[in-house]
Order: structure tokens, then C-alpha cells, then sequence
């Protein structure tokens, strides 16, 4: 007696697991890429403004210190000293904007004279770093 054969099951391609990993890419991806941006200025404690903005990509951070003390991205530098460095980077690169950090303590004799000094290096972007404020005026 003969008996009849079953054909053997087609083979099947599993979506679900490969969208589980395509996802779980995706996020890593996401939160890897999120840990890669790149702050130059020193730690300090910025003033609030609700019309703050997100940061710019190609820039020289000047952060001035309430203890007085000036930085260009993360390297002490005297008032002298930061203008011949800014002439260099900006000689480099024409399109550099130079966002000016300062601490809320700072005077602001002490923040125009930095931004003072970014104008006579050639700078023709310049931008003040700020906190973003919660509270948005009325309109």
C-alpha cells in the first residue's frame, strides 16, 4: 500500500522579528546620535529668554565666567589674545558664527566688550547664547 505525500511546507519569511530589529536600530541610532553633539563652551549659568533658540552648527564659543575668567571653546584666552584667534578661525572659515556665552553675574560693559572684539576680528555672525524660558510673552 502506497501512502500519499505531503508536500513540504513552503518557507515563510518572519516579519515581525525583523521589524523588532529595524526598530531597536532605529533607537539606537537616535540616542547615539543625540550623545554626539558637540557643546565647546564652558559650564556656566546662562540668562533665560523666551525667544531662544537651538544652537548653530559651525561656531567658536567666547564664554565669559562670572569670576571674570574669558574662554574660546573650552581654552582660557586673554581680550588680547582673542582677537588675533578669532581672525585665524574666521581667515579659516569666513561663515563661523561666534556665539558669546556669559554668565548672568557678568556685567554688561564686560559682554560688549567681547562682542566688541568679535566685530573687529572680521566676525559678521555673532549670537548670545541664552537658557530658553518657559514663559512665552503675549501676543
Amino acid at each position: 500500500m502506497k501512502l500519499p505525500r505531503r508536500p513540504p511546507p513552503k518557507a515563510r519569511i518572519e516579519i515581525i522579528p525583523m521589524i523588532d530589529t529595524v526598530f531597536f536600530l532605529l533607537v539606537f541610532f537616535m540616542m547615539s546620535s543625540l550623545s554626539m553633539a558637540v557643546y565647546r563652551g564652558m559650564p556656566i549659568d546662562l540668562p533665560k529668554a523666551g525667544t531662544g533658540q537651538q544652537g548653530v552648527r559651525d561656531h567658536a564659543a567666547v564664554t565669559l565666567t562670572k569670576d571674570g575668567q574669558l574662554y574660546l571653546d573650552k581654552q582660557p584666552i586673554s581680550l588680547d589674545q582673542l582677537r588675533g584667534r578669532l581672525k585665524e578661525l574666521l581667515e579659516v572659515n569666513p561663515e563661523l558664527t561666534v556665539v558669546l556665552s556669559a554668565d548672568e553675574a557678568v556685567s554688561h560693559g564686560r559682554v560688549v566688550e567681547a562682542m566688541d572684539i568679535a566685530r573687529w576680528a572680521g566676525s559678521n555672525r555673532l549670537a548670545i547664547a541664552v537658557k530658553p524660558n518657559q514663559m512665552r510673552r503675549e501676543e
